[in-house]
């Protein structure tokens, strides 16, 4: 099996996974790049993940469904997709037969109510829940729930490679270092995205063990950060929840 970046819009990865002849494909926006990539490799989709309700993640569904008829199209319990086939939630499991996978589903509100990841042996799919050196900004969900969610994604095999929807990286990484400067792996970091981004590369997918190690959204326990949030924020902050309420709240603001 292979994993292939389609780009759309400005910065949103369109994930296909893909043998010689057939294709699943997450969080299509944009139906045309999605066909143009399977005619130039002679491929047939055969299903449709879908993360959550935003356009830019659901808008190709109807031209894909025209071209590639009663395939079924996983999502979350949203009637707002109204495209959606199979509906999922927490600890449901689906089975994508042709690639001989199988995903576990995890439920991940914060950047929407109604989102939901897709986990299997060593792969993430997180739509805009988590992203390289940062998270998703909370458009429906509370703090208290976003950092819920990425304590479940935190939590999953440190080899896990995270497949995120948006090319954000080096954005995120501007934040994570006003925050933590000092991070010596951050810094190494920025540097290698740098070079991806010259080269006109794509710096994910990331792994779990990378992220745990420079992305401030998954290091809430850490003490410089505490004190950088403290100090940002001139007010004492009580436990790792809040740590992560003022640096959500400071990316906004960034």
């Amino acid at each position: 099996m292979q994993i292939h970046a389609i780009k759309a819009f400005s910065d949103n990865y369109i994930w296909c996974l893909s043998n010689s002849q057939q294709c699943v494909v997450v969080d299509p926006g944009d139906a045309q790049p999605v066909l143009d990539f399977c005619q130039n490799h002679n491929l047939r989709i055969t299903g449709i993940l879908i993360t959550h309700h935003h356009w830019d993640h659901t808008n190709g569904l109807p031209e894909l469904l025209q071209t590639f008829p009663e395939i079924p199209v996983f999502g979350p319990v949203n009637p707002q997709i109204e495209l959606v086939t199979q509906r999922l939630q927490h600890h449901d499991s689906l089975m994508l037969p042709d690639l001989g996978l199988e995903f576990s589903v995890i439920e991940v509100p914060g950047h929407t109510l109604d989102h939901i990841a897709y986990y299997t042996d060593g792969l993430l799919f997180c739509g805009d829940t988590l992203f390289s050196a940062g998270c998703g900004r909370l458009f429906e969900g509370s703090a208290a729930q976003m950092f819920q969610s990425l304590g479940r994604l935190a939590a999953l095999p440190a080899d896990t490679k995270v497949y995120c929807a948006h090319e954000y990286t080096l954005a995120n990484i501007k934040f994570a270092l006003a925050v933590e400067p000092m991070n010596p792996a951050l810094l190494e970091y920025q540097v290698w995205a740098a070079q991806q981004q010259t080269q006109q590369l794509a710096t994910l997918p990331s792994s779990i063990a990378k992220e745990c190690m420079i992305n401030p959204f998954l290091r809430c326990d850490s003490t410089d950060l505490r004190n950088a949030v403290e100090a940002y924020w001139h007010t004492p902050v009580t436990d790792d929840e809040s740590v992560f309420a003022g640096l959500r709240s400071w990316k906004d603001q960034f």
